[in-house]
């Protein structure tokens, strides 16, 4: 379970430090990642070269991780992404599901985001 956990940090410190160079040791070829507004990527060469062409018009300037929950093989990652893209400055909330196989290779990502910004009606 920890060993996932540094997996996990280790992962989205990789997006920090635009550093893909451990990228092979956390995905097969077999995973699935599907990014929280629509596109999906289908083994570690798709998100490899999706890792590269982001980092030509993007930085990462925190994705910071709020909380990990987990069950075996499951985690639940709750975070919040801010970037640089294009010039243009945004940030949200966001939550991932990743699996494990038991060798410890991601083999599934989905990303949930929701806004960063909010409101309380009743306060």
């Amino acid at each position: 379970m920890e060993e996932r956990k540094q997996i996990i940090m280790d992962y989205f410190d990789a997006w920090i430090r635009n550093d893909a160079s451990k990228l092979n040791f956390y995905f097969n070829s077999k995973t699935r990642y599907s990014e929280c507004y629509g596109p999906e990527y289908h083994g570690i060469e798709q998100i490899l070269r999706w890792f590269s062409d982001w980092h030509i018009k993007g930085k990462v300037i925190e994705w910071q991780i709020k909380e990990i929950i987990n069950d075996a093989n499951n985690f639940v990652v709750e975070w919040y992404f801010q970037c640089e893209y294009e010039g243009n400055i945004a940030g949200f909330d966001g939550v991932s599901i990743i699996i494990f196989n038991d060798k410890s290779e991601i083999i599934s990502v989905k990303e949930f985001q929701s806004k960063s910004d909010h409101t309380y009606p009743y306060e």
